[in-house]
């Protein structure tokens, strides 16, 4: 079998796998957060933190509940690298320095999981487990009850109540995000990946050097660490490494795993609106420009100009040598459309043309299908400037599922989408114009203004993948980087909430002939276009000086 029909088929059982799911596990997740029950630990989680489960919120509480939880997060994970030393199973390792441990605890908390440090030979069996695997749990499930928050802004009128933040976070850890990653780290363990809490083992190479093998709950927090679109790998190669990716079964489930929430919130959103339609022509739009991106890059990587490159079948420096090609570019672009950053290959390493297309995965807003839950209100909020385009083009007052889109919505977001290009311009601006940027810099040139455009999208859109070539553990990288990466997670989550309570409070505008019909092909046609021109006007000039002159050249 040839490499192409093996990459084929590869792609085939994963989406398969995917809408297989699709219905069942959309279901469900919509049946927990509609439930009225509470179960017995939810119900000992909420009394030990003080919280009514039943009390509806209004926005700002809901984002005062957000906004605090998330606030002792990033003091918990930054107080717990910084004694380390003094823990039990510290492996003998030091305390993270400052500037790194805020660097840390912003990236594991904004659902990022950047890493300017290498997991092995940095961070103890308590960090890794207490700190960063259980961040990945509740950051996850922030995005997904921000996510929740606002399909309940459209489903309910005439009331400024989105439910109530700690019943949303608790379901999805009690009953989403655990049952599925303790399934995941199982079938993991059993393929091959490592779960311990040993200590480190010093072998002799057959060159007489010493080299050290780090063991650790390795398959646990793989489970998380693609479930939830997180990305932090417990080695600095990531899911390059055999112990987190033993073989290509399961570089296949971690691709299905990092997609499949994602792929599967559009049928909760459908459910809880009242329409599955509505979700089909939200997924559709997702799965068309995943797919686009699948298809370009690994097209770009097979046709690499080059004689060597040409015989090799693809540019493998850098590549998945166990998985080929196919598998590694199949992997960027989920990783890179997801807000997961988990790599098993390296991106510095792709042809200037697929590193372009890979950046432009994360300046979409990675909605495509987007993180867990971030990607369906991203996606959502471009549904809403679609139609505001529709209604202007007809001369029609805009709505989408039976909301008005007035001027307070359209504000919130425009808000919601300038964000982040601002944070990735200026950032990437401020370290140029410093010589911060240049002197991190492993190429010069156009692949070099890559790697420092590639390191600010990938903070600001909370995906946490390098271009590898890019040397981040610095004082002022960690810094502004950390700060990114809070401002590019919880600022558009402020507008996010703030458009939910605008909608909740409207009355439904009734269907009529001239309404137009958002379930439709003709809206996700519609929806693509207007992504891909917004965010192709918004980043062409920075595109033009990075990966496009390299690949152009």
């Amino acid at each position: 079998m040839g490499p192409v029909i093996a990459d084929v088929l590869f792609v085939t059982a994963l989406i398969g796998a995917l809408a297989l799911v699709h219905r069942p596990l959309g279901d469900y997740m919509a049946a927990v957060f509609q439930s009225e029950k509470h179960l017995r630990v939810e119900r000992w989680i909420y009394r030990s933190v003080g919280a009514d489960p039943d009390a509806e919120m209004r926005w700002p509480a809901y984002l005062r509940g957000m906004l605090v939880f998330s606030a002792v997060s990033v003091l918990f994970l930054y107080l717990l690298q910084r004694v380390q030393d003094k823990l039990p199973l510290s492996l003998g390792f030091k305390a993270i320095t400052p500037d790194q441990a805020f660097n840390t605890a912003a990236s594991f908390v904004s659902n990022t999981n950047w890493q300017s440090y290498s997991g092995e030979v940095a961070m103890s069996h308590v960090t890794q487990t207490a700190g960063l695997a259980v961040q990945n749990f509740v950051s996850a499930a922030v995005g997904i009850a921000v996510a929740v928050a606002l399909v309940r802004g459209f489903a309910r009128s005439r009331t400024g109540d989105l439910g109530n933040f700690w019943a949303d976070l608790v379901r999805c850890i009690v009953r989403i995000l655990i049952p599925l990653s303790v399934v995941a780290a199982v079938i993991l363990i059993a393929a091959g990946a490592i779960q311990n809490f040993g200590d480190i083992h010093y072998i002799t190479t057959l060159t007489g050097q010493k080299q050290a093998i780090s063991p650790g709950a390795v398959a646990s927090q793989e489970a998380i660490k693609d479930l939830g679109t997180n990305g932090g790998g417990f080695f600095n190669a990531n899911s390059a490494h055999p112990f987190e990716n033993p073989n290509g079964f399961t570089n296949w489930l971690e691709i299905f795993l990092l997609l499949v929430i994602p792929f599967s919130l559009p049928r909760t959103f459908g459910k809880m609106v009242g329409s599955v339609k509505q979700g089909y022509a939200i997924v559709a739009a997702m799965g068309v420009i995943w797919f686009l991106g699948v298809v370009a890059v690994t097209w770009l990587e097979y046709a690499h100009p080059g004689t060597a490159s040409q015989l090799a079948g693809g540019v493998m420096e850098g590549k998945e040598q166990r998985f080929g090609e196919g598998n590694s570019s199949l992997f960027a672009v989920s990783t890179t459309m997801t807000s997961t950053g988990s790599v098993d290959s390296f991106h510095d390493s792709y042809s200037g043309l697929s590193g372009g297309v890979l950046l432009l995965g994360m300046m979409l807003g990675e909605i495509a299908p987007g993180g867990t839950g971030s990607g369906l209100y991203g996606m959502l909020i471009m549904a809403i400037i679609a139609v505001f385009i529709a209604g202007l083009m007809v001369g029609r007052t805009p709505e989408y599922l039976g909301k008005k889109i007035g001027s307070r919505e359209i504000k919130l977001a425009a808000c919601y989408i300038l964000i982040t290009p601002a944070l990735v311009l200026i950032g990437a601006a401020l370290a140029m114009a410093l010589g911060k940027g240049e002197s991190s810099m492993t190429n010069t040139g156009a692949h070099g203004f890559s790697e420092i455009l590639y390191a600010y999208t990938s903070a600001s859109n909370n995906n946490g993948s390098a271009f590898a070539g890019f040397a981040a553990n610095t004082e002022y990288h960690n810094t502004i980087l950390g700060l990114c990466m809070l401002l590019g997670r919880f600022l558009p989550m402020v507008f996010v909430l703030a458009l939910a309570g605008s909608l909740a409070e409207q009355k439904p505008i009734p269907v009529t002939a001239g309404t137009l019909r958002t379930e439709k092909p003709l809206f996700t046609g519609l929806l693509v276009g207007a992504i891909l021109i917004i965010t192709g006007l918004t980043f062409f000039p920075a595109l033009a000086l990075g990966p496009l002159a390299e690949g152009l050249a």
